[in-house]
């Protein structure tokens, strides 16, 4: 008998370290794992065949955040586009004329440690500080114009986010988690929620968007199921839409037919 609890103390003392291992790793490294940043050199120089300006805007630590404003003359409004959790703008850029052809300047944003803008991501927090400081800088040149939030992926839960307490005229979202934390838990079991830095709670932001809310999402989405646009459906007002998109997975949206049909009645 004191055999076996000896042997029950060793086991449960040896997977209590492994647990704690699995969780220091994830907790010290999920920055990296959420966000897969690529950087571009200082002096990289952007080439796009249409009229774009580079801005460099310091955040709330004096960080400098880069973005690209591509512009159409005479626009109708402006979109503020956060991309998804890869890349960064030398191939976000690409999906710039789908928007400017449809008249409005598109203005996108590369987090922190993406392309050619300062700093590491560190939390949510701090995501959101910068998301809202570049916001009100871009934002201030288009008094009186339509002003759409627009995210892709992981950058539906920060645009959602940013619709909540800005008050745009329209908020699109591309592929949409319901909920982060619930959705992160699929990729890292057991590993406690309040330890999550970044939660992005989008069914709790979106309830607070006034704007009206459009949601596209590819049917056969093996990353961010298409259920949990669904789900975001159930819970937003009855006059905000949702788009199915037949056979898309969740890349290449922006190139989806149907998508550009459905966003020029949009805009």
């Amino acid at each position: 008998m004191k055999l076996f609890r000896f042997i029950i103390l060793r086991l449960t003392l040896f997977f209590g370290i492994i647990y704690l291992l699995y969780v220091g790793y994830i907790y010290f490294n999920q920055a990296e794992m959420v966000f897969i940043a690529n950087k571009l050199p200082t002096n990289y120089k952007f080439d796009f065949n249409q009229n774009f300006e580079e801005f460099n805007i310091p955040s709330y630590d004096g960080k400098k955040q880069n973005g690209l404003l591509f512009k159409t003359s005479n626009p109708k409004g402006l979109i503020f586009y956060l991309h998804g959790n890869a890349g960064s703008l030398d191939s976000w850029g690409n999906s710039a004329k789908i928007f400017t052809d449809l008249g409005y300047d598109i203005f996108f944003l590369d987090y922190r440690g993406f392309g050619k803008s300062e700093g590491e991501i560190e939390n949510q927090e701090q995501i959101f500080k910068d998301i809202s400081i570049v916001y009100d800088e871009i934002v201030s040149e288009y008094q009186n114009k339509k002003i759409i939030i627009t995210g892709y992926s992981i950058g539906t839960g920060l645009a959602t986010y940013l619709a909540s307490i800005k008050n745009p005229d329209k908020l699109i979202l591309q592929a949409p988690f319901y909920n982060f934390l619930e959705l992160s838990s699929g990729s890292v079991p057991y590993f406690p929620d309040f330890l999550k830095k970044f939660q992005f709670e989008t069914d709790k932001y979106i309830t607070k968007v006034k704007a009206p809310i459009y949601l596209f999402h590819g049917n056969q989405d093996q990353l961010i199921s298409y259920d949990n646009s669904l789900r975001l459906k159930k819970i937003i007002k009855p006059s905000d839409s949702l788009f199915t998109l037949e056979n898309q997975g969740h890349i290449g949206i922006n190139d989806n037919s149907e998508f550009k049909d459905k966003l020029k009645e949009i805009l």
